[in-house]
């Protein structure tokens, strides 16, 4: 079932979404080489701590996973394209570092995601980033009253496929509210004009996952939740959380 907020819920999901932006932030600023992972989680859990926020990730277990999620952050890496779990790894120059948290504030979620290169980086891997990011845009702005899901996955798909990247075809941006995870899914690429209609009140994270090699398929690692590519090659993951109004979109996640 969609529940559509109400405009008072939506300004709640922005104090929480707030949070999530202040955490992303200080991630940002703190990766560093030589940093761990278990470094920027704790960052990250500092923000939402100070903020008096609960983790929407740190015990969540889905259908899927052996064991529950043992951090506040995402932290993939490299080849890794969604769901790493944070480790004792240090980062090294030229890593691509994808980086996803959530916060719950008042009853309410927000979830979003970066992709940012430490130290020197790579033009592919620039280039990478910059096309999911343009893609989260071309999302965003297709997430008005009136259009449909797809309207929002064909935005997205169009701008990967493109520019020659894979996408993850299981995988894709959800609705969220007083979980992490509500109904609808949103695929990350589609048929224009089909799906759920758009109504305000909706919110929506959406969530561009793109494969550098041009190829969809990805493996689960030994650690039951790290999803990583089959060819080896770089991956880049960027979210928002996005209300749907009369006014237009409206992002509750911005940084």
């Amino acid at each position: 079932m969609v529940e559509l907020k109400t405009d008072t819920s939506i300004d709640a999901m922005y104090e929480a979404g707030q949070v999530v932006g202040r955490a992303l932030t200080a991630v940002r600023q703190a990766a560093d080489v030589g940093v761990s992972l278990l470094e920027l989680d704790e960052v990250a859990h500092d923000v939402l701590r100070a903020a008096g926020a609960g983790s929407p990730f740190l015990g969540y277990r889905p259908s899927f996973a052996t064991t529950p999620f043992p951090a506040v952050i995402c932290a993939s890496v490299n080849d890794a394209i969604v769901h790493g779990i944070p480790t004792a790894y240090r980062l090294r120059d030229g890593d691509l570092v994808s980086i996803d948290c959530g916060a719950e504030l008042g009853g309410w979620a927000g979830d979003s995601a970066i992709s940012f290169v430490v130290g020197r980086p790579r033009p592919a891997d620039l280039r990478l980033i910059e096309t999911a990011e343009r893609a989260l845009a071309a999302g965003i702005e297709a997430a008005v009253v009136g259009n449909r899901i797809g309207d929002i996955a064909h935005a997205i798909g169009t701008v990967c496929r493109a520019a020659g990247y894979g996408i993850m075809a299981d995988f894709g941006g959800h609705g969220i509210g007083r979980r992490m995870h509500e109904d609808p899914p949103v695929p990350n690429e589609g048929r224009p004009g089909r799906g759920f209609p758009l109504r305000h009140g909706m919110v929506l994270a959406l969530e561009p996952m793109l494969i550098d090699g041009g190829m969809d398929g990805y493996h689960e690692a030994p650690d039951g939740w790290t999803l990583k590519t089959n060819d080896g090659s770089r991956a880049a993951h960027v979210e928002h959380t996005v209300a749907i109004t009369d006014a237009g979109p409206r992002i509750l996640t911005a940084r």
